[in-house]
């Protein structure tokens, strides 16, 4: 099933009813303090910085807030406080009778999503891959260089212009087709800063951007009339909420936001990932906030996995988890968790969205290819079976197979929202058996670890946010995973199954003898990736974010020299994360 494709034209987009004042004031202002990229004349216009501005000043506040509790709330768990459901809003889980807005125009079947990064190239063949929809991921799929960033929202804003179009050095050419999917847009996180922007206040403090409400403001300013007017709309995915109220800024930037651009209350439709434990046991409240402007929920799986260990990372070994290759959705505290966000998105009219399977294809070796579409099939089936309404995939050649598994459930219907999954019964000790998943630390787990976070470090480093490594598409949020359970077993001195003591030491070693193994080349950025993987692997504390320090000491570029901008709002809740 294919949607039509936008029209071509190639006129500029207007704010709306919302421009700045006249004499170009704001409350606030953003100053560009990164480098003039490709693309910043068309992204950066004073207008669009005007708007992202004003949702600084309403909003920034509230984010740093919300940021800190994240960090109280953690300590919390790290005591020996488990998650939990909410006593204060449970009257809003029984409540039976509310209801979200659901799926927006060109949002209602979503049976194949492809996710990737926005560049030029990947952006072109996202469009052209046959799926219902493209989750442009400016998040764990985008290194966050600020030509990444600036290019991302340029390429989008072409694509929906219809002047979206690539060309190789080598002469190969990329054309987007006549039918594209519908695009949500991924923005980066709360906890995620933007240090080529830099925000002034009022009082004249000058301060790092927000991730998100750059990301959001920039796509939203400059491309929410133009889908609106193609039958479409300003569709967003929103990744790392770990509760209720994180859901409630959201929405309350979608109003504030929608009113300032002249759109009806709603036009924005929001599908939140559950990719943290404790947003898991917030499902329905979460759903709650964002009602006018929710379409559904995802099971981001590998965030997800990776909150799990970071929650009770220090908490004993009975919460230690085994090699990574033995996490699959067939663990019964995963599934629990997959099961429950279907019951609970049905139950409310919201899609249920499946996580992605980190197999791909590979085109020059048929034997790797069919074990790839063979584990994605079964994964897909998983799914199907349970009861979602679409799913993801990482690469052009698994939409089909993902197409026809969900066919076969779904037939001429657009979802299975009919099916509530009343026999799912969900407990916080179901969610929370982390024993549940059985297996060993090996030697051979802890190598590969190492060398997956190693190399997909390097790759980040180099601008590339998601690569192919092992026949496995990996992102930030499997990175997380290898490098979080490298600290958890250090710090817990687990004992792998070959009699192995993890220590610094012995990872330091592993580490050592990975760099020796891999090809080398001028910028390949080992070596600096080797120095990352350290401070987040095998540090005395646990950094929250792998990417917070890896941004600040390596993707960072000034205009006008060190310092503009260099302070993180609020900092201190801003590295907590």
């Amino acid at each position: 099933m294919t949607t039509t494709a936008l029209p071509r034209t190639t006129t500029t987009t207007t704010p709306g009813t919302w421009a700045p004042a006249a004499d170009g004031t704001a409350p606030g202002t953003l100053r560009v303090v990164g480098p003039e990229v490709p693309g910043s004349a068309e992204v950066l216009t004073d207008e669009a910085l005007a708007f992202v501005a004003a949702l600084h000043t309403r909003f920034l506040g509230r984010r740093n807030e919300l940021l800190a509790a994240r960090q109280e709330r953690r300590q919390r768990y790290a005591d020996g406080a488990d998650p939990g459901f909410l006593p204060e809003t449970a009257h809003v889980r029984a409540d039976r009778t509310w209801r979200v807005a659901g799926a927006g125009p060109g949002l209602e079947d979503r049976r194949v999503e492809i996710t990737g990064p926005t560049d030029r190239r990947m952006a072109v063949n996202a469009l052209n891959s046959g799926a219902q929809v493209w989750l442009a991921d400016l998040e764990d799929a985008t290194s966050p260089t600020w030509r990444n960033v600036v290019g991302g929202q340029h390429s989008l804003l072409d694509a929906f212009r219809g002047r979206l179009d690539f060309t190789t050095a080598e002469g190969k050419e990329y054309r987007v087709g006549p039918t594209t999917p519908t695009v949500v847009m991924r923005p980066r996180g709360w906890h995620l800063a933007e240090k080529h922007l830099a925000y002034v206040d009022r009082a004249g403090q000058e301060v790092a951007a927000c991730a998100s409400l750059v990301d959001a403001g920039l796509y939203l300013f400059h491309n929410a009339r133009l889908l609106v007017d193609a039958g479409r709309g300003p569709y967003l995915y929103l990744p790392k909420l770990e509760g209720h109220l994180e859901a409630r800024l959201w929405n309350d930037v979608f109003v504030v936001a929608q009113q300032m651009l002249g759109l009806p209350h709603g036009t924005i439709r929001a599908t939140v990932l559950i990719e943290t434990l404790p947003a898991a046991f917030e499902m329905e409240e979460i759903l709650w906030e964002l009602r006018d402007h929710c379409a559904g929920l995802n099971a981001g799986r590998w965030d997800y996995l990776f909150s799990v260990i970071k929650t009770f990372r220090s908490r004993g070994r009975r919460y230690v988890l085994p090699d990574r290759s033995r996490l699959t959705m067939a663990v019964p505290f995963l599934r629990a968790y997959t099961e429950l966000l279907v019951a609970t998105c049905h139950r409310r009219g919201a899609h249920a969205i499946g996580g992605m399977s980190a197999f791909i294809p590979d085109r020059r070796d048929p034997a790797v290819t069919a074990r790839a579409l063979e584990q994605v099939r079964a994964d897909k089936q998983r799914e199907a079976t349970a009861g979602y309404d679409g799913t993801w995939v990482a690469h052009p050649d698994l939409v089909p197979v993902a197409r026809d598994v969900f066919d076969e459930v779904l037939g001429a219907r657009p979802h299975q929202l009919h099916r509530l999954r009343d026999d799912v019964v969900v407990t916080a000790r179901d969610l929370l058996d982390v024993a549940s998943a059985t297996g060993e630390v090996t030697d051979a787990g802890v190598r590969t670890n190492v060398s997956v976070a190693l190399r997909y470090l390097a790759s980040w480093l180099r601008g590339t946010g998601a690569a192919a490594i092992d026949h496995l598409m990996e992102d930030a949020a499997t990175a997380e995973i290898s490098r979080s359970q490298l600290w958890q077993w250090v710090h817990h001195e687990v004992v792998t199954a070959e009699g192995t003591p993890l220590t610094r030491a012995s990872v330091e070693r592993v580490l050592g003898e990975v760099l020796a193994e891999l090809p080398r080349s001028t910028g390949d950025r080992y070596d600096d990736a080797a120095d990352v993987l350290r401070q987040v692997a095998l540090a005395d504390a646990f950094p929250t974010f792998l990417t917070l320090c890896a941004y600040s000491q390596h993707l960072v570029e000034r205009a006008d020299g060190p310092g503009a901008g260099d302070r993180d709002p609020d900092g201190a809740a801003t590295v907590a994360g």
